[in-house]
This record gives structure tokens, C-alpha cells and sequence, in this order.
């Protein structure tokens, strides 16, 4: 028999609403899940892709999962995962870095065998652009079960890009198990006989994700059984306020002082007829009473307003912004610069370098597909946290401790040749519920104007350079891949980081690692 525990979407490093509390929590759950596995003696922890929330992980939230995986280490338990879209890179990937420091491995088409009576085999996220490319070419194996671990939105759940049937009768080897990670909803279903399952995220990203927060523990025996077991995350308080005629802002107060508000993240939803409600000051009659943080959402359309749209939430107005961006179709290049500008990590003394180091290095390695539009096809995909059932119904997001057991047939299928699938650098998968802020005091717009105009002249002359150049996508080498970021990333700086002088960029060299830098 073989237990192991299945997680992922941890999304380390995620400062949510600009609070450094926030981002704490998400270190201290993936801590519990770490936890939780030496306390039962697992056989392996697996991670199915989003261990970091960015690719440029803080020194704080680097050194902080390094000693949670040295715990993992001492117990004698393997920690063993695949990239995910948030956290990869172009040179190289954090999973590799733990590799070496001897803190985790990094699955691929060759089995990893747990107790041989499991092998365990990995496909980091791709893009949907590059899915047809897949030869799904792995290793055989002698083990009584196999399960592949992976990163993308799969069917039969929802918003689904991902065939999983296709991955099914495709692969080389025959799996008893898909254990998945990027839907934050927690879900089992069948397809082909086999167990496909998400382990949903282990904090909440979004205000969408209601229910509790958690992961699979999963035992390779006869059977193979999933159960879930849920984590004691910050309490997320949901408050709906119907407002009748003449009521307003009094009413919402009252249904608030009915909840228990303390250390909670506060989500109010009104709707209604009543009077029109300013929402700072319903959030900070919330964090008054002991709310760490509140967010409103009015839904109702008041006269005054007119046809202004009313589908941006006060909760998640940079939702709106990453929408907007999105439909641009702009080249992986300028999502990589829109990332950069709006990211923490990099000072505003350091934008304008930064940006022009990161297109000369494409033109100098000649990666002109990054130049090139991708179509919204490629960057419409998010993080969802709803499931759905084969029959196409929305079903609940939870899953009961249950048993779900079932026999399929295994089979050890051997092949001549074997081709290495891809280890994919880059990705297009965003989150629902995004924190990211641009700030009039730390970037202004004219200099964003004149990033984006550089952007546009570099796209002229790589566009003119590539019907030159060999495009072809080289699917063995991370280094030749096409880099492809669609990502979520915060920007909100403090007074202190807001400052343009050569101490500001020095400290955020120093606190802030790439994978360069190894």
C-alpha cells in the first residue's frame, strides 16, 4: 500500500489585497499541508504545479518554503512536482533550484517509483498553442499503478481546455490516476477508466472560492481511494445585504455587526432597491469591527448611473484591467513588460533597464515569436473554482471524506522508442481573482507610453526579422521554448519603495532573486 498526499496551487508569495497578512497565510498552509504528511508518515508529498504565486519569489517567501521542505526532507519524505504556469520561467525553474539543494524533485516522462508499487510520472503546464505538439511519449514501468501529475484545466471540469481523453488513449502508458493542479476547486470524476482529480487550492485566491480549503490524500492499495481532508485557513466572511426602498449604508452595518468580523477577510454583496452605499465606508466600518480586510460589491444599477457598466467589482477592479489587456491579443513580449511594470519585485528606478534588458536578450537569442500576437484564444484562460459534472451540470466544489474507490485495469505498456515530452517554461493561465494595482505615484503614464511605444518598435523590427527565421517551437529544450507569461502580479509599493534613488533599486536587488542568479 502506498499513501501519498496531493496538493498544490499553494500560490506562495501572493500579497492578496496589498495585505503582507495575506501573504503570510499562504506560506503558513502550504506549512500545514507539510505538516499534516509528517504527522502521517506519507510515502511522497506531490505538487501539481503553482508551488509560488510569481515567478520572481521574494527572499522572504524563498527562504520561508526552504525550511518548510527541509522539515519534509528530515522526515524522510519525498517532495515531488511539476511546474506550474505561475511560477515558471524562462531559464529555469525554482523546482530545479530545490532539486539541487536536495529539497524536492521534478517529475517527467520517466517513472519515479514510490514503494515500487506506484510510478509516478509529470507534465508541467503547457500553453494551449503548443497541446498539439504533445507526443505524450513516457518511460514504461514495472510498478502496479501509475498516475500522472500535471498542471491545466482538464475535462470533464469546467472551463476546460484540456482533453484528458486525449491524454488517456495517447499516453504510452496506461494511468490509473491524474492528479491535477490549476482549478481551484477541489473535484473527483472517471474518464477511461482512470481517477482524475483536483486538489483544489490550499488558500482561497478569489472571493469565488467559498468552500473550505484543502488537499487529497490518495492510497494506492487494491483500489485506488482519494479523500480529502481540509486546512485551517483565515476565515472569509460573506455577507449578502438586500436593500429595500430607503435603505442604505445603516442597513449594511447592521447585517455586518450580526457576523463575527475578527482577523476574517469580509466580502459584502448588496443588492437591492435601498439608497446608494459608498464602499469605504462599508469597509471601514468592517476593519473597524476586527476585519483584516473588506471588499464591496454593489451589483445593483442606480439611476443616476446611467448605462455605466456595472460589472466591475469594487472587490476586483484589476480584474477589469486584466480583462481589458487580454483582449489586445499583445505579443508574449508585451505581457512580459506589462508584468514588469506592474510588478512589486522590480523598483521604479529599474523599469526602463529592466524592459530593455529583457528585449535585447530576445533579440539576441533571436526568440522573435515572443513578438508576435497571440491570439485571445491563448490568454483567455483562468483559474476557476467550480467543477462540473460529465453531465455538464454545475455540481459542489466540495468533496465529502467519502471513499472513492474504484478497479481499473492496469497495464504496463512498453515501447520501442520513446520521444521526451515537453517540460514547458511558460504559460497563459490566469487567476480568477487578481490583486494588481498600478499606482499614479509609483509609474507615471507617460512613461508607461513610451515602454509600450519601445515595445511597438521592437515588434516592427522582429516582425520584418521573422519571415527569416525558423519559429519552429522546440519542444525538448526549455531554453528554445516559446516564452508565453499571462500572469497574475501586485504592485502596490509602500512610501518607502515609491522612492526612484539608487538605495531603492540596490535593496531590491538584494531582496529579490531570478534564476540567473544560479
Amino acid at each position: 500500500m502506498t499513501r501519498v498526499i496531493h496538493t498544490g496551487d499553494t500560490h506562495i508569495g501572493y500579497q492578496q489585497y496589498h495585505s503582507q497578512i495575506r501573504r503570510e497565510d499562504f506560506l503558513n498552509a502550504f506549512n500545514q499541508v507539510i505538516t499534516d504528511a509528517c504527522d502521517a508518515d506519507v510515502d511522497a508529498v506531490i505538487h501539481a504545479g503553482d508551488l509560488f504565486h510569481d515567478r520572481r519569489p521574494s527572499l522572504t517567501d524563498l527562504l520561508g518554503t526552504i525550511d518548510i521542505l527541509r522539515d519534509l526532507r528530515e522526515a524522510d519524505i519525498p517532495f515531488l512536482a511539476v511546474v506550474g504556469n505561475h511560477e515558471s520561467t524562462r531559464h529555469g525553474q525554482w523546482l530545479d533550484l530545490f532539486e539541487r539543494l536536495g529539497l524536492a524533485e521534478r517529475l517527467d516522462n520517466s517513472p519515479r517509483y514510490i514503494n515500487d508499487n506506484l510510478a509516478l510520472y509529470g507534465l508541467d503546464h503547457v500553453p494551449p498553442s503548443r497541446r498539439e505538439e504533445l507526443a505524450y511519449e513516457f518511460n514504461p514501468h514495472e510498478a502496479t499503478h501509475a498516475a500522472l501529475v500535471s498542471h491545466g484545466l482538464f475535462t470533464p471540469f469546467a472551463h476546460a481546455d484540456w482533453e484528458t481523453e486525449t491524454v488517456l488513449t495517447t499516453a504510452s502508458v496506461d494511468f490509473d490516476a491524474l492528479l491535477l493542479g490549476d482549478n481551484h476547486a477541489p473535484g473527483v470524476e472517471t474518464v477511461e477508466d482512470a481517477w482524475v482529480t483536483y486538489c483544489g487550492s490550499t488558500e482561497r485566491t478569489s472571493t469565488a472560492e467559498e468552500s473550505a480549503r484543502g488537499y487529497n490524500l490518495v492510497t494506492f492499495d487494491a483500489d485506488v481511494d482519494i479523500r480529502r481532508r481540509s486546512l485551517e485557513t483565515r476565515p472569509f466572511v460573506f455577507v449578502s445585504v438586500d436593500l429595500a426602498a430607503g435603505e442604505g449604508t445603516e442597513r449594511v452595518c447592521d447585517r455586518l455587526r450580526e457576523y463575527d468580523l475578527d482577523d476574517a477577510v469580509v466580502v459584502i454583496e448588496i443588492t437591492g432597491d435601498g439608497d446608494s452605499v459608498p464602499p469605504a465606508t462599508i469597509e471601514t466600518f468592517a476593519t473597524d469591527h476586527g476585519a483584516l480586510v473588506a471588499r464591496v460589491t454593489d451589483r445593483r444599477e442606480h439611476p443616476e448611473e446611467g448605462n455605466i457598466d456595472t460589472t466591475v467589482s469594487f472587490a476586483d477592479p484589476d480584474a477589469a484591467v486584466e480583462q481589458r489587456i487580454r483582449e489586445l491579443d499583445l505579443s508574449t513580449a508585451a505581457h512580459d513588460i506589462d508584468t514588469m511594470i506592474r510588478s512589486d519585485s522590480i523598483s521604479d528606478s529599474n523599469i526602463r533597464n529592466t524592459v530593455t534588458e529583457e528585449i535585447s536578450e530576445l533579440l539576441t537569442n533571436e526568440s522573435l515569436d515572443a513578438f508576435t500576437q497571440t491570439s485571445s484564444a491563448d490568454t483567455n484562460t483562468f483559474d476557476k473554482t467550480t467543477s462540473t459534472s460529465p453531465e455538464g451540470t454545475q455540481s459542489d466544489s466540495s468533496i465529502s471524506s467519502a471513499d472513492y474507490t474504484t478497479n481499473p485495469p492496469s497495464s504496463n505498456k512498453e515501447t520501442e522508442n520513446h520521444t521526451p515530452f515537453v517540460q514547458q517554461p511558460q504559460s497563459t493561465v490566469k487567476d480568477d481573482d487578481t490583486d494588481t494595482k498600478i499606482d499614479s505615484d509609483d509609474m507615471s503614464n507617460d512613461e508607461n507610453m513610451d515602454i509600450i511605444a519601445d515595445t511597438n518598435r521592437f515588434t516592427n523590427i522582429s516582425q520584418d526579422a521573422n519571415t527569416d527565421t525558423d519559429t519552429t517551437a522546440n519542444i525538448g529544450s526549455d531554453s528554445n521554448a516559446e516564452p508565453s507569461i499571462d500572469r497574475t502580479e501586485e504592485t502596490e509599493l509602500s512610501d518607502d519603495e515609491s522612492d526612484t534613488s539608487e538605495t531603492d533599486e540596490s535593496n531590491s536587488a538584494s531582496s529579490q532573486f531570478t534564476m540567473e542568479d544560479f
